[in-house]
């Protein structure tokens, strides 16, 4: 029980996050209104996406430093779910994006760059599928996946900063912090932070438990 706490956390932070998202008060805001409700979901996706990309950049570097399959393994899964993180970023941020800027896409810096970070990390799942030799495929992609990471960063925090952008805290247009995310949307903003990364954590230890065992079992058969 004592190592699984982090799981209970989770669960809890994610009812909180739903339950006091929908029902607690928001700030009444011009164009923003109730959609700021979306502050619990979109934001969160895409720290939980950078967190978990950088689990996956960790295991990469690992992997070649010390070549195992587990490493190469939670690399992967952490790169997949990381990519799953990204999409749901970017499906809410559009729904957003239809109720405060008018249509689902606006070519603003910040969505052009999200997706193609996305793109480059689509393809990296097609770069593992190119290669049927483990060790190969392993190697490749880790060093493929430091590559897709650094690039990344740049992407999403510097260039849309220098440029005009609708996104909060980018090209002048002031950030949540000092702008709209006052104490009561902090109270659930935190924690669904915490809440959706514990989630993509747990989904990737399940994912990687999963794959080890399928390797093991084809290994024996």
């Amino acid at each position: 029980m004592k190592k699984h706490w982090w799981k209970i956390l989770a669960v809890l932070l994610l009812v909180f996050t739903v339950v006091a998202g929908m029902l607690s008060e928001v700030p009444r805001l011009a164009i923003l209104n109730e959609t700021i409700r979306n502050l619990y979901f979109h934001v969160p996706m895409w720290f939980g996406m950078i967190l978990i990309l950088l689990i996956s950049f960790t295991y990469s570097i690992k992997y070649l430093s010390k070549p195992t399959v587990r490493n190469d393994v939670i690399a992967a899964e952490a790169a997949k779910v990381g990519i799953l993180f990204g999409v749901l970023g970017i499906v809410t941020g559009m729904e957003w994006a239809k109720f405060t800027w008018g249509e689902y896409w606006s070519n603003d810096p910040k969505q052009n760059a999200s997706a193609i970070g996305l793109l480059i990390y689509f393809a990296y799942l097609v770069l593992r599928s190119s290669f049927n030799e483990q060790q190969q495929r392993a190697r490749i992609s880790a060093v493929y996946n430091i590559f897709a990471f650094v690039a990344l960063i740049p992407l999403l925090f510097i260039l849309p900063r220098m440029t005009d952008s609708l996104h909060p805290g980018n090209g002048g247009n002031p950030g949540f912090n000092s702008y709209d995310l006052d104490s009561s949307l902090r109270v659930v903003f935190y924690p669904a932070v915490l809440g959706w990364t514990l989630l993509g954590v747990w989904i990737v230890n399940v994912k990687s438990r999963l794959e080890l065992l399928r390797q093991r079992l084809y290994e024996t058969v």
